[in-house]
Protein backbone atom coordinates (compact mmCIF):
# COMPACT_ATOMS: atom_id res chain seq x y z
CA UNK A 1 0.00 0.00 0.00
CA UNK A 2 1.36 3.43 -1.00
CA UNK A 3 -0.07 6.35 0.96
CA UNK A 4 0.06 9.90 -0.38
CA UNK A 5 0.70 12.72 2.10
CA UNK A 6 -0.71 16.06 0.93
CA UNK A 7 0.34 19.44 2.30
CA UNK A 8 0.57 23.07 1.15
CA UNK A 9 2.61 26.02 2.32
CA UNK A 10 -0.28 28.51 2.32
CA UNK A 11 -1.77 26.80 5.35
CA UNK A 12 1.10 28.24 7.37
CA UNK A 13 -0.11 31.79 6.69
CA UNK A 14 -3.86 31.34 7.19
CA UNK A 15 -4.81 32.28 10.73
CA UNK A 16 -7.84 33.58 12.60
CA UNK A 17 -6.06 35.75 15.11
CA UNK A 18 -3.67 35.53 18.04
CA UNK A 19 -4.51 32.74 20.45
CA UNK A 20 -6.96 31.00 18.11
CA UNK A 21 -6.68 27.20 18.49
CA UNK A 22 -6.86 26.54 14.73
CA UNK A 23 -3.36 27.90 14.23
CA UNK A 24 -0.43 27.41 11.83
CA UNK A 25 1.40 25.64 14.66
CA UNK A 26 -0.76 22.60 13.97
CA UNK A 27 0.93 22.00 10.61
CA UNK A 28 4.36 22.54 12.08
CA UNK A 29 3.73 19.90 14.72
CA UNK A 30 2.57 17.33 12.15
CA UNK A 31 5.48 17.93 9.79
CA UNK A 32 8.00 17.87 12.65
CA UNK A 33 6.73 14.50 13.85
CA UNK A 34 6.60 13.06 10.34
CA UNK A 35 10.12 14.20 9.56
CA UNK A 36 11.51 12.78 12.79
CA UNK A 37 9.67 9.50 12.13
CA UNK A 38 11.56 9.02 8.86
CA UNK A 39 8.32 8.38 6.96
CA UNK A 40 8.77 11.16 4.40
CA UNK A 41 11.56 9.70 2.28
CA UNK A 42 9.93 10.09 -1.18
CA UNK A 43 11.91 7.05 -2.33
CA UNK A 44 10.22 5.03 -5.06
CA UNK A 45 9.79 2.04 -2.75
CA UNK A 46 8.50 4.13 0.16
CA UNK A 47 5.06 3.44 1.57
CA UNK A 48 4.46 7.19 1.98
CA UNK A 49 4.97 9.76 -0.78
CA UNK A 50 4.63 13.52 -0.34
CA UNK A 51 2.63 15.75 -2.70
CA UNK A 52 1.87 19.46 -2.89
CA UNK A 53 -1.83 20.26 -3.13
CA UNK A 54 -3.26 22.30 -5.99
CA UNK A 55 -6.28 24.62 -5.54
CA UNK A 56 -9.77 23.40 -6.27
CA UNK A 57 -11.71 25.14 -9.03
CA UNK A 58 -14.58 27.41 -8.08
CA UNK A 59 -16.93 25.20 -10.11
CA UNK A 60 -16.06 22.05 -8.14
CA UNK A 61 -16.96 23.80 -4.89
CA UNK A 62 -20.54 23.75 -6.19
CA UNK A 63 -20.61 19.98 -5.66
CA UNK A 64 -21.32 20.71 -1.98
CA UNK A 65 -22.01 24.45 -1.75
CA UNK A 66 -24.43 26.88 -3.37
CA UNK A 67 -22.91 29.33 -5.85
CA UNK A 68 -24.23 32.29 -3.85
CA UNK A 69 -22.33 31.13 -0.77
CA UNK A 70 -19.13 30.50 -2.72
CA UNK A 71 -19.37 34.01 -4.23
CA UNK A 72 -19.91 35.42 -0.73
CA UNK A 73 -16.67 33.83 0.50
CA UNK A 74 -14.73 35.03 -2.56
CA UNK A 75 -16.17 38.54 -2.39
CA UNK A 76 -15.40 38.97 1.30
CA UNK A 77 -11.85 37.61 1.32
CA UNK A 78 -10.01 40.53 2.93
CA UNK A 79 -7.08 42.39 1.36
CA UNK A 80 -5.99 43.30 4.88
CA UNK A 81 -7.01 42.39 8.41
CA UNK A 82 -9.82 39.94 9.07
CA UNK A 83 -13.37 39.25 7.90
CA UNK A 84 -15.55 37.54 10.53
CA UNK A 85 -17.92 34.80 9.36
CA UNK A 86 -19.00 33.74 12.84
CA UNK A 87 -17.57 34.33 16.34
CA UNK A 88 -15.10 31.44 15.88
CA UNK A 89 -14.38 31.66 12.15
CA UNK A 90 -12.48 34.50 10.50
CA UNK A 91 -10.64 34.96 7.21
CA UNK A 92 -7.33 36.75 6.84
CA UNK A 93 -5.59 37.63 3.57
CA UNK A 94 -4.37 34.04 3.07
CA UNK A 95 -7.49 32.15 4.19
CA UNK A 96 -9.22 31.83 0.81
CA UNK A 97 -6.06 30.53 -0.84
CA UNK A 98 -5.56 28.03 1.98
CA UNK A 99 -9.20 26.91 1.85
CA UNK A 100 -9.01 26.31 -1.92
CA UNK A 101 -5.83 24.28 -1.47
CA UNK A 102 -7.30 22.33 1.43
CA UNK A 103 -10.31 21.29 -0.67
CA UNK A 104 -8.03 20.78 -3.66
CA UNK A 105 -5.82 18.34 -1.77
CA UNK A 106 -8.73 15.93 -1.29
CA UNK A 107 -9.59 16.17 -5.01
CA UNK A 108 -5.91 15.59 -5.92
CA UNK A 109 -5.90 12.52 -3.68
CA UNK A 110 -8.98 11.04 -5.35
CA UNK A 111 -7.52 11.46 -8.83
CA UNK A 112 -4.12 10.00 -7.92
CA UNK A 113 -5.78 6.98 -6.34
CA UNK A 114 -7.80 6.25 -9.47
CA UNK A 115 -4.75 6.88 -11.65
CA UNK A 116 -3.05 4.10 -9.70
CA UNK A 117 -0.24 6.30 -8.35
CA UNK A 118 -1.19 5.86 -4.69
CA UNK A 119 -3.57 3.57 -2.81
CA UNK A 120 -4.72 5.95 -0.09
CA UNK A 121 -4.00 9.46 1.16
CA UNK A 122 -3.78 11.70 4.19
CA UNK A 123 -4.40 15.41 3.59
CA UNK A 124 -2.61 17.41 6.29
CA UNK A 125 -4.19 20.69 5.32
CA UNK A 126 -6.07 23.53 6.97
CA UNK A 127 -8.59 25.04 7.34
CA UNK A 128 -10.67 21.98 8.26
CA UNK A 129 -14.07 21.44 6.67
CA UNK A 130 -16.59 19.15 8.34
CA UNK A 131 -18.63 21.92 10.03
CA UNK A 132 -19.13 23.89 6.79
CA UNK A 133 -22.71 23.53 5.59
CA UNK A 134 -24.00 24.14 2.08
CA UNK A 135 -24.56 27.84 2.78
CA UNK A 136 -22.72 28.47 6.02
CA UNK A 137 -19.16 28.73 7.35
CA UNK A 138 -18.77 27.74 10.99
CA UNK A 139 -16.50 26.00 13.46
CA UNK A 140 -13.24 27.13 11.78
CA UNK A 141 -14.48 25.70 8.43
CA UNK A 142 -15.15 27.46 5.08
CA UNK A 143 -15.61 24.66 2.53
CA UNK A 144 -16.49 21.05 3.34
CA UNK A 145 -13.39 19.31 2.01
CA UNK A 146 -14.49 15.74 2.68
CA UNK A 147 -18.03 16.15 1.31
CA UNK A 148 -16.77 17.83 -1.88
CA UNK A 149 -14.24 15.05 -2.48
CA UNK A 150 -16.73 12.27 -1.73
CA UNK A 151 -19.29 13.69 -4.16
CA UNK A 152 -16.56 14.26 -6.76
CA UNK A 153 -15.32 10.67 -6.49
CA UNK A 154 -18.79 9.21 -6.79
CA UNK A 155 -19.65 11.29 -9.86
CA UNK A 156 -16.35 11.19 -11.76
CA UNK A 157 -15.51 7.54 -11.12
CA UNK A 158 -19.05 6.15 -11.23
CA UNK A 159 -19.10 4.82 -7.69
CA UNK A 160 -22.37 3.53 -6.26
CA UNK A 161 -21.42 3.42 -2.57
CA UNK A 162 -19.15 5.87 -0.75
CA UNK A 163 -18.61 5.97 3.02
CA UNK A 164 -17.56 9.02 5.07
CA UNK A 165 -16.28 8.30 8.59
CA UNK A 166 -15.83 11.13 11.11
CA UNK A 167 -14.14 10.55 14.48
CA UNK A 168 -13.55 14.21 15.33
CA UNK A 169 -14.75 15.03 18.85
CA UNK A 170 -17.34 17.39 17.33
CA UNK A 171 -20.27 16.20 15.23
CA UNK A 172 -19.76 16.52 11.47
CA UNK A 173 -22.90 18.62 11.08
CA UNK A 174 -21.88 20.14 7.76
CA UNK A 175 -21.12 16.80 6.15
CA UNK A 176 -24.45 15.43 7.36
CA UNK A 177 -26.36 18.48 6.11
CA UNK A 178 -24.79 18.23 2.65
CA UNK A 179 -25.16 14.45 2.25
CA UNK A 180 -28.34 13.55 4.10
CA UNK A 181 -30.58 13.97 1.04
CA UNK A 182 -28.15 12.35 -1.41
CA UNK A 183 -28.13 8.72 -2.50
CA UNK A 184 -25.00 6.60 -2.51
CA UNK A 185 -23.42 7.79 0.74
CA UNK A 186 -23.03 6.33 4.23
CA UNK A 187 -22.02 8.84 6.91
CA UNK A 188 -20.83 7.73 10.37
CA UNK A 189 -19.87 10.20 13.09
CA UNK A 190 -18.71 9.77 16.69
CA UNK A 191 -18.69 12.91 18.86
CA UNK A 192 -18.91 14.17 22.40
CA UNK A 193 -22.41 15.24 23.41
CA UNK A 194 -23.35 17.78 24.54
CA UNK A 195 -20.65 19.82 22.79
CA UNK A 196 -20.41 22.23 19.87
CA UNK A 197 -22.22 22.30 17.44
CA UNK A 198 -24.89 20.58 19.58
CA UNK A 199 -26.21 18.48 16.72
CA UNK A 200 -26.33 14.82 15.77
CA UNK A 201 -28.94 13.55 18.22
CA UNK A 202 -31.99 14.52 16.16
CA UNK A 203 -33.76 12.05 13.88
CA UNK A 204 -31.98 11.39 10.60
CA UNK A 205 -32.08 9.08 7.54
CA UNK A 206 -30.87 5.49 7.84
CA UNK A 207 -27.65 6.20 5.92
CA UNK A 208 -26.60 8.65 8.68
CA UNK A 209 -25.14 6.88 11.74
CA UNK A 210 -24.50 9.21 14.65
CA UNK A 211 -22.87 7.91 17.84
CA UNK A 212 -22.85 10.49 20.64
CA UNK A 213 -20.32 9.87 23.42
CA UNK A 214 -20.61 11.14 26.96
CA UNK A 215 -17.88 13.24 28.55
CA UNK A 216 -14.91 11.25 29.90
CA UNK A 217 -15.48 8.38 27.45
CA UNK A 218 -12.25 6.42 27.20
CA UNK A 219 -10.66 3.90 24.85
CA UNK A 220 -12.81 0.94 25.84
CA UNK A 221 -16.14 2.70 25.31
CA UNK A 222 -14.96 4.43 22.12
CA UNK A 223 -13.79 1.19 20.50
CA UNK A 224 -16.95 -0.62 21.58
CA UNK A 225 -19.03 2.11 19.93
CA UNK A 226 -17.14 1.74 16.63
CA UNK A 227 -17.54 -2.04 16.77
CA UNK A 228 -21.26 -1.75 17.56
CA UNK A 229 -22.28 1.08 15.19
CA UNK A 230 -19.74 1.53 12.40
CA UNK A 231 -18.29 -1.86 11.53
CA UNK A 232 -21.56 -3.78 11.00
CA UNK A 233 -22.92 -0.91 8.90
CA UNK A 234 -19.77 -0.80 6.79
CA UNK A 235 -19.76 -4.55 6.20
CA UNK A 236 -23.40 -4.35 5.14
CA UNK A 237 -22.84 -1.29 2.94
CA UNK A 238 -19.64 -2.53 1.24
CA UNK A 239 -18.25 0.92 0.31
CA UNK A 240 -16.28 1.27 -2.91
CA UNK A 241 -14.30 4.15 -1.42
CA UNK A 242 -13.86 5.51 2.11
CA UNK A 243 -13.34 9.11 3.18
CA UNK A 244 -12.28 10.01 6.71
CA UNK A 245 -12.75 13.25 8.62
CA UNK A 246 -9.72 12.71 10.82
CA UNK A 247 -10.06 14.90 13.89
CA UNK A 248 -7.70 14.31 16.81
CA UNK A 249 -9.32 16.61 19.38
CA UNK A 250 -10.72 13.67 21.37
CA UNK A 251 -7.18 13.11 22.67
CA UNK A 252 -6.91 13.17 26.46
CA UNK A 253 -4.38 16.03 26.24
CA UNK A 254 -6.73 18.22 24.16
CA UNK A 255 -8.46 20.78 26.34
CA UNK A 256 -11.19 21.48 23.79
CA UNK A 257 -13.08 18.34 24.86
CA UNK A 258 -13.37 15.83 27.69
CA UNK A 259 -13.10 12.56 25.74
CA UNK A 260 -10.04 10.56 26.82
CA UNK A 261 -8.42 8.87 23.83
CA UNK A 262 -4.72 8.46 23.10
CA UNK A 263 -2.51 7.60 20.12
CA UNK A 264 -3.23 3.89 20.39
CA UNK A 265 -6.90 4.56 19.68
CA UNK A 266 -6.06 6.42 16.48
CA UNK A 267 -3.85 3.57 15.30
CA UNK A 268 -6.62 1.12 16.16
CA UNK A 269 -9.30 3.01 14.23
CA UNK A 270 -7.04 3.50 11.22
CA UNK A 271 -6.44 -0.24 11.14
CA UNK A 272 -10.18 -0.91 11.31
CA UNK A 273 -10.76 1.48 8.41
CA UNK A 274 -7.90 -0.04 6.42
CA UNK A 275 -9.30 -3.56 6.91
CA UNK A 276 -12.72 -2.47 5.61
CA UNK A 277 -11.11 -0.68 2.65
CA UNK A 278 -8.97 -3.65 1.70
CA UNK A 279 -12.01 -5.90 1.85
CA UNK A 280 -14.41 -3.77 -0.21
CA UNK A 281 -12.66 -0.71 -1.64
CA UNK A 282 -9.33 -1.94 -3.07
CA UNK A 283 -7.71 -0.04 -0.20
CA UNK A 284 -9.03 3.33 -1.39
CA UNK A 285 -9.06 5.79 1.56
CA UNK A 286 -8.80 9.58 1.60
CA UNK A 287 -8.36 11.13 5.05
CA UNK A 288 -8.68 14.88 5.60
CA UNK A 289 -7.46 16.63 8.74
CA UNK A 290 -10.16 18.14 10.92
CA UNK A 291 -9.56 19.06 14.59
CA UNK A 292 -6.73 18.51 17.04
CA UNK A 293 -5.50 21.45 19.10
CA UNK A 294 -3.07 20.03 21.62
CA UNK A 295 -0.08 20.65 19.39
CA UNK A 296 2.24 17.88 20.53
CA UNK A 297 -0.55 15.31 20.85
CA UNK A 298 -1.73 16.21 17.33
CA UNK A 299 1.67 15.50 15.80
CA UNK A 300 1.98 12.17 17.59
CA UNK A 301 -1.59 11.15 16.77
CA UNK A 302 -1.34 11.90 13.04
CA UNK A 303 1.87 9.88 12.70
CA UNK A 304 0.30 6.99 14.59
CA UNK A 305 -2.85 7.14 12.45
CA UNK A 306 -0.78 7.13 9.25
CA UNK A 307 1.21 4.13 10.47
CA UNK A 308 -2.06 2.26 10.98
CA UNK A 309 -3.03 2.91 7.35
CA UNK A 310 0.11 1.25 6.02
CA UNK A 311 0.96 -2.43 6.05
CA UNK A 312 4.38 -2.53 7.63
CA UNK A 313 5.21 0.82 9.29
Amino acid sequence: MTLGFFNHSDCSFHNMGEGHPESPARMGAILKRLNSSGLLTNELNSELLQFQATPISKKLLELAHDKSYIDFIYNNAPSSGFFELDPDTRMNTDSLSAALLSAGAAINAVDLIFEGKITSAFCATRPPGHHAERNKAMGFCFFNNVAIAAIYARQKYNLERVAILDFDVHHGNGTQEILQDKQGFLFCSTFEHPLYPNSGTESHPKHIINSPLSANTGSKEFRATIERDWLPALHQYKPQMIFVSAGFDAHIEDQISRIELDESDYRWISQQIKDIAEHYSSGRIVSTLEGGYSIDALGRSVVTFIKGLTKSL
